[in-house]
């Protein structure tokens, strides 16, 4: 493999656009949980329009790279691994489930296994945010 094959994959807009589509996952499994209901109205409406608001920074992400845009993604996501990390410690997992498979399923996934994938994905968002962050400050020559 040459420099020149792995140069889109560490450039900055990579890292951008990699950024923005977790974002968007992130939101599409938002959008998800609602339809399925397993949470009620309100908490359905609650999550759409949570989705709806990281809807434009995934969008000015993927387009710019913007910093405030970045912080703001940062911070949401943190906001809602430790939203979901009370949830899970707070009821053992066992009071937060997220509705069951058909019996034939066969990986049943239980309350517990899906808050933890939901704060490995939001973990994933701020984690590529902050170091997009951290490198457009570096290459910008405001690292002091």
């Amino acid at each position: 493999m040459t420099a020149a094959m792995l140069a889109p994959a560490t450039s900055p807009g990579f890292h951008s656009r990699l950024c923005a589509l977790v974002t968007a996952a992130s939101c599409l499994v938002h959008v998800w949980v609602a339809a399925t209901g397993g949470h009620g109205v309100w908490l359905g409406l609650l999550m759409v329009a949570l989705a709806a608001v990281c809807v434009p920074c995934t969008v000015h992400i993927w387009r710019h790279g913007k910093v405030g845009a970045l912080h703001r993604v940062a911070a949401a996501a943190v906001a809602m691994a430790v939203l979901h990390a009370v949830l899970l410690l707070g009821t053992g997992g066992g009071g937060h489930a997220h509705g069951g498979g058909p019996p034939s399923f066969a990986a049943e996934v239980t309350g517990s296994s899906q808050l933890l994938l939901v704060i490995g994905l939001e973990l994933a968002t701020a984690l590529l945010a902050a170091t997009l962050v951290a490198r457009l400050r570096r290459q910008a020559g405001d690292v002091g």
